[in-house]
């Protein structure tokens, strides 16, 4: 019996649809490898409180130091001046927190974040790169806490001066992770500036600091 072309179409596509019905597969098998990876999405927005990955110190300040080669001791003035100052300034302001600040350090660059009264948001941030980083020790007399370094700082009119920047850690043993924090830090930019070419063997040790002291216990 002849059909017109509209109708042997329709009977060609539910006969193809039936075939396709009977020779269904199962649907595939969904494993998940990481449950605590999945994030859920919501209907309702919300907002995460942002975190920052370093240690928890109090900002002492900065000040201009002389010099371009330093040595063991090189920051203790610089520093016994910012411990001072800082003292008298928490001695007449109870309102300034022990904790005001989380230093990160990373490749190529190194982060201190200021904090809020309440310690939990960043109100300002400092950015220090790497290779300014003349020298930094976690060993001075006037507190086993205390972390600094020097900074070669540019000016806008491309002078540079050399600015001592201290923090004080929560204990000893912070100071000294963050003074080998650094050291991964410079080895790491070092290696990357200078398979780069940006930097020579001859001009590494006027790039990055000759020594950075850690000292030991006892």
């Amino acid at each position: 019996m002849w059909q017109p072309a509209s109708e042997r179409l329709q009977t060609m596509l539910k006969t193809k649809l039936n075939v396709l019905t009977l020779r269904k597969e199962p649907l595939p098998t969904v494993i998940f490898h990481e449950p605590e990876a999945i994030e859920l999405c919501s209907t309702t927005p919300h907002t995460k409180n942002r975190t920052h990955t370093g240690y928890k110190v109090t900002y002492l300040g900065k000040v201009t130091i002389s010099g371009t080669h330093f040595l063991s001791g090189c920051t203790e003035s610089a520093v016994v001046g910012l411990w001072d100052t800082k003292r008298t300034s928490v001695a007449h302001d109870d309102s300034i927190t022990s904790s005001n600040g989380i230093l990160e350090i990373r490749p190529f660059q190194v982060r201190l974040h200021h904090l809020d009264g309440r310690g939990e948001t960043t109100v300002a941030m400092d950015t220090f790169q790497v290779a300014r980083i003349a020298y930094c020790t976690a060993d001075h007399n006037v507190s086993p806490n205390v972390f600094a370094w020097i900074y070669r700082q540019i000016n806008d009119d491309l002078t540079f001066q050399m600015d001592c920047h201290a923090v004080e850690c929560e204990s000893k043993l912070e100071a000294k992770k963050l003074a080998h924090s650094m050291m991964e830090a410079f080895k790491k930019t070092f290696h990357s500036m200078h398979s780069d070419g940006r930097i020579h063997k001859s001009s590494s040790s006027d790039e990055f600091p000759e020594e950075a002291s850690t000292p030991d216990d006892g």
